[in-house]
């Protein structure tokens, strides 16, 4: 799949730009022509607001995809630990997470009586896919906390209802609202291939929330089929993580495209002087 790569510029950049592009510009008196024309060429480099979702690149050049409905980022990685592994190492990954948090809090339950649960190696499958208990993907998480992946140390599990029942289609859930609202899936099938994420797994993500009446088991969604259901914390599945609010973007516009707009904007300024001395 390819990774669609966007970039924005506030209106405030765009007219500092036409403002600066050579000395005393600035006293050149402009029509609503012109400055509608050199909107148009700056608006190639502008993110639209009310997209649903928007891939871009983060300030540390992570790549990460914001929804505008949940008002949430995720990680354009939708097996972002399994890449982990996959590049770095089974070893290497599993004990800086460890390492990270050693120590995962949650409702006292039979695997944690106190409400603190010990990570370890076990919680991380050693096939290298990606695959993690509850307790292991609570650990994931806090570890992208620790190295601020993406510029974020609010990285968790999508939210779901306070009691996620077997089986249930949640369209108002995070992840109901991406499988279903965002991407455009249907119940019964698989998480769509869309070019916004790669690695996709159609199988089973971790949700952040505990059955209530049972908190030996805890929320998880089904990208093969948009059921939300639960299961045992000790499962091992697969984790994608979630941070509140739009993450920064990187700073660095691609030249090719602020060499354009400058060309269009040149020409067009440059039409208006003549005009304006005739």
């Amino acid at each position: 799949m390819r990774l669609t790569l966007t970039t924005k510029a506030s209106s405030i950049e765009a007219y500092w730009t036409i403002k600066h592009i050579k000395p005393g510009i600035n006293k050149m008196p402009f029509n609503k022509k012109l400055l509608t024309a050199a909107g148009l060429v700056l608006s190639l480099t502008t993110l639209n607001a009310e997209a649903v979702l928007t891939p871009y690149i983060a300030v540390d050049g992570s790549a990460v995809v914001y929804s505008s409905i949940s008002d949430i980022t995720w990680t354009a990685d939708a097996n972002l630990l399994g890449t982990m592994i996959s590049n770095q190492g089974y070893n290497t990954v599993v004990n800086a997470i460890i390492a990270a948090s050693p120590i995962i809090t949650n409702t006292p339950n039979d695997f944690s009586p106190t409400g603190s649960y010990n990570i370890s190696v076990a919680e991380f499958s050693s096939s290298g896919w990606g695959l993690t208990s509850w307790f292991g993907a609570q650990a994931f998480t806090a570890y992208l906390n620790r190295i601020n992946y993406a510029g974020s140390n609010q990285w968790a599990l999508p939210s779901a209802f306070a009691n996620p029942g077997g089986g249930d289609i949640h369209f108002g859930s995070q992840f109901g609202q991406l499988f279903y609202n965002e991407l455009g899936g249907t119940a019964g099938m698989s998480i769509p291939n869309t070019a916004n994420f790669v690695n996709e797994q159609a199988y089973l993500y971790w949700l952040g929330t505990d059955y209530a009446s049972n908190p030996n088991v805890a929320g998880d969604f089904f990208t093969s089929n948009g059921n939300q259901t639960y299961g045992n914390k000790f499962n091992q599945v697969y984790v994608w993580a979630v941070s509140p609010g739009q993450l920064p973007a990187a700073v660095p516009v691609p030249g090719a495209i602020w060499l354009m707009g400058s060309s269009l904007l040149g020409l067009l300024l440059f039409t208006h002087k003549k005009k304006l001395k005739s």
